[in-house]
């Protein structure tokens, strides 16, 4: 089960490490884009971001 979370947590570093090292002007922009949003839009962001991972994940648990 640990070897599962480390791996998980290891793609998802090398998964956002892959903008701002291929992007890394594109990268600054986003993120300057999302600091001047409101707290509550980048809230449903996050929360949006949080579904989409859900999802992700019972599709590969139903397909894999």
């Amino acid at each position: 089960m640990s070897e599962a979370w480390f791996l998980a947590i290891g793609l998802v570093l090398v998964l956002e490490g892959i903008g701002p090292f291929a992007f890394p002007g594109r990268w600054r922009q986003v993120f300057e884009y999302i600091s001047r949003l409101s707290e509550g839009q980048v809230r449903f962001f996050g929360l949006l971001c949080l579904l989409l991972g859900l999802a992700v994940i019972g599709l590969a648990e139903i397909f894999f």
